[in-house]
């Protein structure tokens, strides 16, 4: 890239899974480039280090959340948050990532200066804001919001036993012989529900709609049998396309055979309850996959509710009362302990005051490209995982390729990347997402768009991106590479700098 205006190369923003994935993908295919990673907590892992409530894990096997370039090596792949933690932890060590990852900053601000080249990010950190420039923004700050979870608006006042929500579960809470409602249906309330039985007085899971669930082993035994007989690479790397494929496949599968998958899955459900089995329970009010499935490791919610640890109630909230939850049928739980586990809060960019020139830029009025950068924004790119397979996998391809468009920027001597698009586009725009999850159809309208067709789209097929990313080239005639010369002035400084 030559010589340049900024502090650094390429600016990483969370060290999540994601902002961790483009760190180590900079180490191996561009060595050379400077970067720093700003996390705004004391520790890293994201989401792994946020949530602390009980039996925290993973809703995707860890052949597929990991890393395309990071065996997992732990005997489950339905992992718990310290062991993902631990993964996380070894790879900064191993690859030379932790020192340049920088804590307790929070960004808030960030600016493209077109006249340099530069993006200029305003930083909060003991008190005190900075500036930090960069010639490219990575942003791996997930898709909600850390500060503020979805608030289902509930009256609480009444209710004389203590509130929670899983997003600021309290450190050592003693729940010993306790009645628990979990308000919610969703992944989060199928972990906490078993993970707190063992202990509760009773845990109860309120619905007021049904979810798919489905029960699979925490351990994967062919991945396990082939980690004995082969080197340990190559059999993460096949149990990888393995799983890859079954999700690819189970997808494809509840989209075109809904009724079908509906009976596969009520049966597994009706295997694992017995006598404890009731239909209306388990029967949601739309098809599988059209929100996301929760996962049920070794069937622990269904062997909690068949030895009376815990229920689930479905039914709608009239109030909250001294101690506990009426329903509008009259009927009423009683509770010490209320758990609101009712969704996340989408938010774009980490909600950073991102501008271009000073002007404050929409993303609702922008257009993915190749679900990784956006229209008309230079030298710009983020993480949106797949709704439909893990996170990692679409981090992982996007750092790579943000990686390849670096090489090629230096290989020509420029120093911004462009993806533009014309005024008179022309563009079909596609539903971003086809999916019924209250979380997502809340946060849809700041969310970025989508085409019917690539490049200008965020697509939900991981093989299918796999294969474009790594066969269309970077210089498609969409990206448009460009040099910015430094001003005069700036190159004295940094001269004098040296």
């Amino acid at each position: 890239m030559g010589l340049t205006a900024c502090d650094h190369d390429v600016l990483i923003v969370g060290a999540g899974i994601s902002g961790i994935g483009m760190a180590a993908h900079l180490e191996m295919m561009c060595p050379h480039r400077s970067y720093a990673v700003l996390e705004r907590r004391e520790n890293l892992g994201g989401t792994w280090d946020l949530f602390r409530y009980p039996g925290i894990r993973s809703d995707s096997d860890m052949h597929t959340l990991g890393f395309k370039f990071e065996p997992w090596k732990h005997e489950k792949s339905i992992a718990d948050g310290p062991s993902i933690l631990e993964y996380l932890n070894r790879i900064v060590d191993e690859r030379g990532i932790r020192d340049k990852i920088v804590y307790d900053t929070k960004v808030i601000s960030a600016d493209w200066d077109s006249g340099e080249a530069c993006w200029r990010v305003t930083v909060e950190r003991a008190g005190k804001r900075e500036t930090k420039t960069a010639n490219w923004l990575y942003l791996g700050t997930g898709y909600y919001d850390y500060d503020d979870p979805y608030d289902a608006g509930f009256d609480l006042s009444a209710f004389e036993g203590q509130v929670i929500h899983p997003q600021f579960w309290p450190k050592d809470l003693d729940y010993r012989g306790k009645r628990v409602v979990v308000v919610g249906s969703g992944a989060t309330a199928v972990t906490i529900v078993p993970a707190m039985s063992d202990q509760a007085a009773k845990v109860t899971m309120l619905q007021r709609t049904p979810t798919w669930m489905f029960s699979r082993p925490a351990k994967d035994a062919i991945a396990n049998t082939l980690r004995k007989y082969l080197p340990e690479e190559l059999a993460y790397r096949i149990t990888r396309w393995k799983n890859v494929l079954l999700q690819d496949v189970a997808f494809k599968r509840a989209r075109s055979a809904p009724e079908k998958v509906k009976e596969v899955l009520h049966k597994r459900i009706k295997d694992a309850l017995g006598d404890r089995y009731d239909a209306a329970t388990w029967t949601p009010p739309y098809n599988p996959w059209d929100q996301r499935l929760c996962l049920v490791p070794d069937s622990d919610l269904f062997e909690a509710i068949r030895r009376d640890k815990a229920d689930v109630v479905t039914g709608h909230i009239k109030a909250f009362d001294k101690d506990g939850v009426v329903l509008e049928d009259g009927r009423h739980l009683p509770a010490d302990i209320i758990v609101t586990a009712t969704g996340l809060k989408l938010a774009v960019a980490g909600k950073i005051a991102v501008s271009q020139d000073g002007a404050p830029v929409a993303f609702n009025e922008r257009f993915y490209y190749k679900g990784c950068m956006f229209s008309n924004l230079p030298n710009f790119s983020v993480v949106f995982g797949y709704l439909n397979a893990s996170w990692t996998l679409r981090a992982d391809i996007n750092s790579e390729f943000v990686c390849k468009v670096l090489n090629h920027m230096e290989a020509i001597g420029a120093n911004v990347a462009d993806p533009v698009l014309p005024d008179n586009h022309g563009l079909e725009e596609d539903d971003l997402f086809d999916f019924s999850s209250g979380y997502i159809q809340r946060g849809k309208h700041i969310m970025p768009k989508s085409a019917t067709t690539l490049p200008w789209r965020l697509n939900q097929d991981y093989r299918f991106d796999r294969r474009a990313l790594a066969t269309s080239p970077v210089d498609d005639g969409v990206l448009k590479f460009d040099r910015v010369d430094i001003m005069p002035h700036r190159v004295e400084q940094l001269e004098a700098a040296e």
